[in-house]
């Protein structure tokens, strides 16, 4: 019996060396072994995201910049004919006030100084009873209205607030077509949001939106309520206001549209030192040169702008410039399109004399032209 036990015991001991062998050196060859290699797994370091791969630092720092921006007014009901005759609403008692009611709109604003001026669009206070602006801390007050200026759709506010952190602005003529932009607003109310695109375009005009255009397209995000906010860089610094979208359902569709920073910059400046904007004026208005009118006058591309009015108490006329001139030069520069003429007309200091070149008759002729005032146009 005990000969049977050493033999049990020697067998176990040489089973279990040859077991720990096979495991060490090949241990797939045994049903319980390891199959394949071990899977190795990459865990994120302390400095992910990496800076090249987030924005925070860029949203981080424009964002308590950015507020919130609600309106109210009063506007009037629609009635029935029978309702507004005042003996037949005295006799069935009704009020006075059920025809009218409180219409609240959204919007977004960019604190410009410590001093509370806010800049936001024009189209986002106009007509509004009571403007109320909310920081992103949280603090709410009523703003008063500084000065508007339909032509550019921008409005400058002003609260009373201590320990604001005003934006940095940027240089909307140093941005590039593909260069990354953060889109800072409070779309459909939902609260102060960070969207991210690129810019698509510069320079877009024509658009039909305002007087002057001289749009920054982007395909950031940009929705109802964003109007008004802020478009930064990758630095956090502004290069332009959000204004328009184009769409057909409400919503963005990747088509949006910023002022420069440069254009809004100067419109606020104005508007804080003298409460309304000056520009340029010589009393003409303007059109685009299709390639049939360029055949019909004569050129060789539609490079200019048609002068298709001239008001007759006008600069424009007084230096000799009539209809169906066209205008190929302004102060030693060259005209592309009406809308670049206009705005540069718009940025003539009004008593001081431009030199105006145009082509009539197949030649050209060049006129002095002295700058008036553009008259202020209720919109």
């Amino acid at each position: 019996m005990r000969r049977l036990c050493l033999i049990f015991a020697q067998t176990a001991t040489i089973s279990l060396a040859i077991i720990f062998v096979i495991s060490t050196l090949k241990s797939n060859l045994l049903p319980w072994g390891r199959h394949g290699s071990v899977a190795t797994i990459r865990v994120a370091s302390e400095e992910y995201p990496t800076k090249a791969s987030s924005y925070s630092g860029a949203a981080g720092k424009a964002m308590p910049s950015v507020v919130n921006i609600f309106t109210s007014k009063e506007v009037r009901v629609p009635q029935n004919p029978l309702l507004e005759d005042p003996f037949f609403r005295r006799f069935f008692g009704i009020p006075e006030q059920n025809r009218t009611r409180r219409s609240m709109s959204l919007g977004s604003g960019v604190i410009v100084s410590p001093e509370g001026y806010i800049l936001t669009n024009h189209h986002v206070i106009n007509a509004a009873d009571e403007i109320e602006v909310a920081l992103s801390d949280g603090r709410k007050s009523l703003a008063r209205v500084v000065g508007s200026d339909p032509d550019t759709d921008l409005a400058v506010l002003k609260v009373d607030f201590q320990g604001l952190t005003p934006v940095t602005f940027g240089d909307s003529g140093k941005i590039r077509v593909g260069d990354v932009v953060l889109a800072i607003g409070n779309p459909f109310g939902v609260g102060e949001t960070v969207t991210m695109g690129i810019v698509s375009a510069l320079g877009r005009s024509h658009l039909g939106i305002n007087t002057y255009e001289n749009f920054i397209q982007t395909d950031a995000a940009i929705n109802p309520g964003n109007s008004g906010g802020a478009l930064i860089d990758a630095a956090g610094n502004l290069v332009g206001i959000n204004t328009a979208i184009y769409s057909q359902s409400g919503g963005s569709l990747g088509i949006g549209f910023a002022i420069p920073v440069s254009l809004a910059r100067n419109v606020m400046e104005q508007i804080i030192e003298k409460g309304v904007v000056t520009r340029g004026w010589i009393g003409v208005e303007l059109q685009d040169i299709s390639p049939q009118l360029a055949n019909s006058f004569g050129l060789t591309d539609t490079q200019g702008a048609l002068i298709a009015g001239v008001f007759r108490e006008g600069p424009a006329y007084a230096a000799g410039i009539r209809p169906g001139d066209i205008v190929l030069g302004l102060g030693g520069g060259k005209v592309t399109d009406s809308s670049s003429l206009l705005n540069r007309i718009a940025e003539l200091e009004p008593g001081k004399s431009t030199e105006v070149q145009v082509f009539r008759g197949g030649n050209r002729m060049d006129f002095k032209v002295m700058v008036g005032k553009r008259p202020r146009v209720n919109h």
